[in-house]
């Protein structure tokens, strides 16, 4: 290939890249698909204008061996011990379950052999970790529930798709494998020795030795080096590339230069796998599509449908997710995965799995992938819809408390610390919370004193009897909710004193205007904290640290009092914003004075003692 057709080539990608992923994430379909399609449309299936897959495939197989790498630094010891019983527990069950289920429908439909049926059970038991945490990560799901259990399944079958991915070799030439059995294990053996111990005590010191020189690129060719000698060495030993990748990546994860590693790879790592999502594009079989519609669809049909119904009772039963919450977990996870593409690649080189059928598996694996973010928002509809529906016709919940001191509007994140609080100080209060999903999460853990209800309904605060109450404490985390409560209270009950959480400063001057004298601001304080530490640790002594953060907390305080009278008028706003900022200025300069300074001092020292 001359340096024309090399340019035109990498040309042709570049442009495929720029053009497909980006439209993909905007319709949010994530961009796996975007790398497919754009493969497809490049490739000898569409427009003809990359022929040579064979080369493209063998340059993007890389991209697999570093996502093993990234995938293994992020694999602590001390993180899997942590996340051990979601992981090993839940992550293990999928995998087995489906790995079984699929693997006999291939064995008794398909007239499959028992190794071929091992490996497409195997392959297909696995979901796409792209799409998954992509989708989590767009939904703003992942420190939910269902996002914590998705995130721990997925990273078992990432762990999975390690020895899977070394079986494949091994189960396609089973003659072999006895005729030299004890020679290959010896030199098996010898290998991963070789790399844990090598890596072990040799990296580190190496990766020390090169972060003394500061060069950016000297860093990351090691990390390259690193990558490709453990896979190179993995592959002499008869042991999949991957595996020896994985393996490199875990003995690093507790590595201070974990980092920085990661950092170096990332962008060789994403593009060289979307390059392998192209080359998977490139060589997928649309003509079968054509030919044989019904035959993919049945075939995706069935992937949903059997990995759906196995993932919602390990959800439901075995993680103790709600109903709802275990059916998110179906549909985000029922899809297949891009460790099938290798597995699927690799069976077939090896004279393991027919081309016809390993053709039509990748083709319903990646409509599986591209129904999934549909699937994903169906059913978040649907979830919805229903909650409304269910909500607007179920009973509230009788309260049968005595009358209490508190009342806690809304039990998320903020109103069960303040209910954990009052609770230890045994001051008796009632939780409303709108959410059935969030009661029934809570009550998991026994909140008793929760109930279900909307806050903003006048009947239900008197009863829960809020005229005998004392404190009301609004923690709704919709503005516009919230101040719909803070509006309903203050009228109804007005010797009810409020305590408000405030989503920001515009919502804060909103409940300054209701007469909420303190509104909480939910990230102010967390802000000082952060601040205060700050000073601490460039050298300012705590009390004196402490001292500028207080000063900064009053200032700030009054200034939110005084714009808030000046809501209508833009100019006098920015204009109070920016004397504000000059009063402050000289606040710290007369506070710098030594004399100021030795009276604040004494202060400190006389509050120490």
């Amino acid at each position: 290939m001359g340096n024309h057709e090399t340019l035109q080539t990498a040309l042709i990608f570049l442009v495929a890249i720029v053009i497909a992923v980006p439209l993909s994430a905007r319709l949010k379909l994530g961009s796996v698909l975007g790398y497919l399609l754009a493969g497809v449309v490049i490739g000898p299936a569409g427009c003809g204008w990359i022929t040579d897959t064979e080369g493209v495939s063998t340059i993007s197989e890389f991209g697999v061996v570093l996502m093993l790498f990234v995938i293994g630094l992020e694999l602590s010891p001390r993180r899997l011990w942590v996340m051990r019983r979601y992981v090993f527990g839940t992550g293990l069950l999928q995998v087995l379950t489906s790995s079984v289920v699929l693997g006999a429908c291939g064995y008794v439909f398909a007239g499959l052999s028992a190794a071929a049926s091992a490996i497409i059970g195997g392959s297909l038991a696995l979901s796409s970790t792209a799409f998954g945490l992509q989708i989590l990560a767009e939904r703003k799901e992942a420190g939910s529930a269902y996002g914590r259990q998705a995130f721990a399944i997925l990273l078992f079958q990432d762990l999975a798709a390690i020895p899977l991915i070394a079986a494949v070799p091994l189960l396609a030439d089973n003659t072999a494998l006895h005729a030299q059995h004890p020679a290959s294990v010896m030199k098996t053996v010898a290998v991963i020795l070789a790399v844990v111990v090598g890596g072990r005590y040799l990296l580190r010191p190496v990766f020390r030795f090169v972060a003394r020189s500061r060069q950016v690129e000297v860093s990351t060719a090691t990390a390259l080096v690193v990558v490709m000698g453990t896979a190179w060495l993995m592959e002499v030993g008869g042991v999949s590339t991957t595996l020896g990748a994985f393996l490199a990546g875990m003995l690093l994860a507790d590595s201070e230069y974990r980092h920085e590693l990661e950092s170096n790879i990332e962008p060789f790592k994403g593009l060289l796998l979307g390059l392998f999502f192209i080359s998977v594009g490139m060589t997928m079989n649309l003509p079968l599509l054509l030919h044989s519609p019904l035959l993919i669809l049945g075939l995706v049909l069935a992937l949903l449908a059997v990995k759906g119904a196995l993932l919602w009772p390990l959800g439901r039963w075995i993680s103790g997710l709600s109903r709802t919450d275990a059916l998110r977990l179906s549909a985000l996870l029922a899809c297949g995965g891009e460790f099938a593409f290798v597995v699927l690649r690799q069976a077939t080189e090896q004279g393991l799995v027919e081309t016809a059928i390993s053709d039509a598996l990748t083709l319903a694996i990646t409509v599986s992938m591209a129904l999934t973010p549909l699937l994903v928002l169906g059913v978040a509809m649907v979830l919805n819809r229903a909650a409304r529906d269910g909500g607007s016709h179920r009973e509230f919940d009788a309260i049968d408390t005595g009358p209490p001191k508190v009342i806690i509007a809304g039990f998320g994140r903020m109103g069960q610390i303040v209910g954990r609080v009052l609770r230890a100080q045994r001051i008796p209060f009632v939780a409303l919370e709108s959410s059935v999903d969030q009661v029934e999460s809570s009550r998991r853990f026994g909140s008793v004193d929760l109930y279900f209800g909307d806050p903003s309904r006048v009947e239900l605060l008197r009863a829960a009897q809020a005229d005998k109450a004392e404190v009301f404490v609004l923690t709704a985390d919709d503005p516009e909710v919230n101040l719909r409560i803070a509006e309903l209270v203050r009228r109804e009950f007005p010797n009810l004193k409020i305590v408000a959480r405030a989503r920001n400063r515009q919502h804060a001057f909103r409940l300054l205007d209701l007469g909420i004298a303190q509104p909480v601001r939910e990230t102010f304080y967390s802000s000082l904290k952060m601040t205060r530490q700050t000073l601490e640790l460039l050298g300012l002594s705590p009390a004196y640290a402490a001292d500028r953060v207080e000063r900064f907390r009053r200032h700030d305080d009054q200034l939110l009092q005084t714009q808030a009278q000046l809501l209508d008028d833009e100019g006098k706003l920015v204009q109070s914003a920016q004397e504000a900022l000059v009063d402050l200025q000289d606040l710290f300069e007369a506070d710098a004075e030594p004399r100021a300074e030795h009276e604040r001092e004494k202060m400190a020292v006389q509050g120490e003692s």
